[in-house]
């Protein structure tokens, strides 16, 4: 039986809900694709920004075990090292006779030679990019934005939240990096005689959400949705919450309207890319012997509790990526409410075209995929080890519970079925003591099997804060 091609595309910071049935972001070909396909409803990322979460896409591994624990570009490379001689799960598809492509944003690790990771061709600098702008006869730098709004902060330069242009699309780089992987596949299928792994990787709808004024047009923000925790003042949070939301003071909702409406415009405009990339599958008579898988490396507040971008909040509208995933076998309109990670994405891939094993801390997704259920834990795991301020914290969600170890505050802990929104923090609540507990003794668990030794080994008289110590024993943990 022939194996399946691959075609993965994937954003950066693009919310869950941004391709759900009932969202005011208008993405009616990613929600064709879940329609045809599988859509996961809770997939988490087991870190809120690029890098780490990348190269757990890659390896499988969370960011302790993979060393990219922060943003390449943002720290020297003591504090955030890809460890050598790791598994990718595209070097397991090269070795399987797979012929195999990235174009776009890289972020996960900085030598930039995606040779050494299993990528036969690939694009992730901005040269050609730049050329691309100079051949339309545009500046190969920037862009003129006819309208824009910065934020203003005393000793610090000014930060462009969202901004609107008149360039076309066939300027921005999601369109220019589309355009390569269709080169890709016209050149692949004039030349049948081996499968394909091709990835697409394009920043939007990162920050800053600056788009072309005919998808600025799309929206009106008059319209856009207040979210339910927008008045949340976050007083039973860690106070480092309250102090990053206070970085947003100076916008009324108006402005946080209007950089969603931004936001969801740039979606849009990704999501005509993903029409355009589908199309060329079916032109060239490849869809229905390709595996499509489709995510984002983690989300946006986009006004959630009052805050915008990610970082360290621990809340559910940074750590919930969209994930669907279409392809022979796979039952179309399957809607999967169970808990997965991002991590699991290395084993599902390798199972899903080579057939293979791949060794690796996540679970293969398939049973999901196929309906066989009954067997799955829904459980997912996250580590924040600090964007350059050197935060630690773990995520744990179990069931309904979602327990989160700050090592420089208190806890969190919420009941996600009774407090979708995160409003009530749990962790000091007697009633939830042995709840807390439970979680806090599952977290030591996963720490300890996936080898966190900065973790589990810390044992000493000013670390000893969590509800339970690491020294649980086996089995103590019950499901929450």
């Amino acid at each position: 039986m022939p194996r399946p091609n691959l075609l993965f595309l994937m954003t950066d910071q693009q919310r869950a809900d941004t391709i759900s049935p009932n969202t005011p972001c208008q993405t009616p070909h990613l929600q064709a694709l879940a329609a045809a396909g599988a859509l996961f409803t809770r997939c988490y990322v087991p870190n809120p920004i690029c890098s780490p979460t990348r190269a757990s896409l890659m390896t499988g591994l969370l960011p302790h075990s993979h060393g990219m624990v922060d943003c390449t570009h943002t720290v020297e490379p003591y504090r955030a090292a890809l460890k050598p001689n790791l598994a990718f799960w595209s070097q397991a598809l090269q070795r399987a006779g797979y012929r195999t492509a990235y174009f776009g944003k890289w972020h996960i690790e900085r030598s930039l030679q995606l040779e050494r990771f299993g990528f036969d061709i690939y694009e992730v600098d901005s040269e050609g990019y730049r050329r691309h702008r100079q051949a339309l006869g545009l500046d190969p730098a920037e862009c003129h934005l006819r309208h824009r709004y910065a934020v203003q902060q005393k000793g610090y330069r000014d930060f462009l939240l969202y901004g609107v242009t008149d360039e076309p699309v066939e300027a921005t780089r999601e369109h220019y990096y589309f355009s390569k992987g269709i080169e890709f596949l016209e050149q692949v299928a004039r030349e049948p005689d081996r499968p394909w792994a091709l990835f697409v990787s394009v920043q939007g709808p990162h920050d800053p959400y600056v788009i072309p004024q005919m998808y600025y047009e799309r929206y009106n923000s008059r319209d856009i949705p207040r979210p339910a925790s927008f008045e949340d003042d976050l007083s039973d949070r860690p106070t480092i919450y309250r102090r990053v939301q206070r970085v947003w003071d100076q916008m009324e909702w108006a402005h946080f309207a209007e950089a969603t409406a931004c936001y969801y415009a740039f979606c849009s405009l990704i999501d005509d890319q993903v029409g355009r990339i589908l199309a060329t599958l079916e032109r060239l008579g490849m869809a229905e012997d390709t595996v499509i898988v489709f995510t984002s490396d983690h989300g946006d507040y986009m006004g959630a509790h009052r805050l915008m971008l990610k970082g360290v909040p621990a809340f559910e509208e940074a750590y919930r990526a969209p994930l669907i995933v279409k392809g022979p076998g796979i039952p179309a309109g399957r809607r999967i409410d169970h808990i997965v990670s991002l991590i699991d994405l290395a084993a599902t891939i390798t199972e899903l075209t080579t057939g293979e094993r791949f060794s690796c801390q996540g679970r293969s997704l398939v049973p999901l995929l196929r309906g066989e259920e009954s067997a799955w834990t829904d459980e997912a795991f996250a580590e924040m080890h600090g964007q350059r301020f050197f935060y630690t914290q773990r995520v744990l969600w179990r069931g309904r519970y979602k327990y989160v170890f700050n090592g420089f505050d208190e806890d969190e802990l919420y009941d996600l079925e009774e407090d979708p929104h995160e409003m009530h923090n749990l962790a000091g609540d007697p009633s939830h003591q042995a709840i807390a507990e439970e979680m806090a003794a599952r977290m030591w668990e996963i720490i300890r099997a996936t080898g966190d030794f900065n973790m589990y080994q810390a044992q000493y008289g000013m670390f000893r804060f969590a509800p339970v110590g690491p020294e649980v024993a086996d089995g103590q943990a019950t499901r929450a």
